[in-house]
């Protein structure tokens, strides 16, 4: 166990928070989804409580260790401020520069800073100016983070997989380091999960691809009931059966992998369960999320899909046949969409799946969503609210899933 936020002493101290406000702007900058944000709320409020002098870091976008004027944190530091009720500070300058490094000397306890975008820097990354791969630079960049701050806490998750100077690089110089509440409740329901599942526990899994999943079903095969895939994804494993694919996503150079994971799940006595039917289509426009209108959409009788069709949605009996599973589970995780529900006209599948998912947990089941498209589809079925836990980081829960240490929380103490 991790040392917490409850663990040490913030009072009269100054604080670096590593946070994930990587949040969605409109074409004006403006946050339009502040959950991440939102997320912090409780670990900032206690250490402003307890008269810290609070100093944000975070990233936003990829722009790949350059100064990209559309991923300032500007607009965050206002939304934040909108939802503390107070001042939050901002000067938009170089994270590491004099005048943040002024800022943050001179930051009375109580207040809050936010630093400008770590990712501006290449060193967060551990690269250099030229982008070449540079430990020694990332540690240099590290330490000049750790220098503004007498005390580190972790609360961005969906950063934890990642070996960053700002996640585990920071934490060779402030040796005053711990979770924030953030983490420590991610860490709290996926332990949960993994060391203590009742059964039945199902497993829940979607997206395009099969190789993203490997270790992740591989590792879930020692633990859980049920596997049920759906998505892209599924069409590999179809495919690999010797059924009929039309033209959907399908990774040729997995299927003998896929054959492999099913035979495994034979053997383990895992039921694994993919769709009985599909939502085909003829035409579509992946990019732009756009239904032709002279595309003809249908339902397939079977798990075969025609050729000169995709594969967009699972059918009804895919639909009922999921129902039966999810109504009896106890424990279940979801992670990847199932369907392209981005389009209202294809989004049943995985619309009905969260519901499922929110019937179960009502009925005493524990839940556990990771992964920003499935997120989507819950708030897409007005379910949010009632899943047990969704999880801010979709790649960091992702590799917990799959029986990965997280980077980010190796770094750190333990407890007494």
């Amino acid at each position: 166990m991790k040392k917490t936020l409850r663990d040490i002493s913030v009072k009269n101290k100054k604080v670096l928070v590593r946070v994930d406000y990587n949040v969605p702007l409109d074409v004006n900058l403006k946050v339009i989804n502040d959950k991440r944000i939102v997320a912090t709320l409780s670990t900032i409020k206690y250490l402003l409580e307890n008269n810290a002098a609070v100093i944000l870091m975070t990233h936003l976008g990829r722009p790949k260790g350059k100064v990209v004027s559309t991923m300032t944190l500007k607009s965050v530091s206002e939304r934040l401020s909108e939802l503390l009720g107070k001042p939050v500070k901002f000067i938009g300058a170089d994270c590491i520069s004099s005048e943040s490094k002024k800022m943050a000397a001179d930051l009375n306890y109580g207040e809050i800073f936010l630093l400008e975008n770590l990712r501006f820097r290449p060193e967060e990354e551990g690269k250099n100016a030229l982008g070449e791969i540079d430990k020694v630079a990332m540690d240099a960049f590290a330490k000049q983070l750790a220098s503004m701050g007498d005390v580190f806490i972790q609360d961005a998750f969906g950063t934890l997989h990642r070996s960053h100077a700002s996640t585990t690089g920071i934490v060779k110089y402030i040796k005053n380091a711990a979770v924030g509440f953030l983490v420590e409740k991610e860490l709290k329901f996926l332990g949960r999960v993994f060391e203590n599942p009742v059964s039945p526990f199902v497993a829940i899994l979607g997206g395009a691809k099969v190789s993203d999943k490997i270790g992740v079903i591989e590792n879930l095969l020692n633990k859980v009931d049920s596997v049920i895939v759906g998505g892209a994804m599924a069409y590999t494993f179809l495919k690999s059966q010797g059924v009929s694919t039309g033209f959907s996503l399908v990774e040729d150079n997995k299927l003998d992998l896929a054959a492999e994971l099913l035979k495994k799940a034979k053997e383990r006595r895992v039921d694994f369960f993919l769709p009985l039917d599909h939502i085909i289509t003829d035409k579509i426009d992946f990019i732009n999320k756009y239904i032709p209108s002279e595309a003809i959409i249908k339902t397939t009788v079977d798990e075969a899909i025609p050729e000169g069709f995709i594969g967009v949605d699972i059918g009804p009996k895919a639909i009922e046949k999921f129902y039966k599973i999810i109504e009896t589970a106890k424990t279940i995780i979801w992670n990847g969409p199932l369907g392209v529900f981005e389009i209202n006209e294809f989004s049943e599948g995985a619309v009905k799946v969260a519901k499922f998912v929110a019937e179960a947990t009502d009925n005493g089941a524990v839940s556990v969503v990771g992964g920003g498209d499935s997120i989507a589809a819950i708030k897409k079925a007005s379910v949010d609210k009632k899943i047990s836990h969704i999880s801010t980081g979709g790649g960091a829960s992702l590799e917990f899933f799959e029986g990965k240490k997280l980077p980010g929380i190796i770094a750190l103490p333990d407890a007494k």
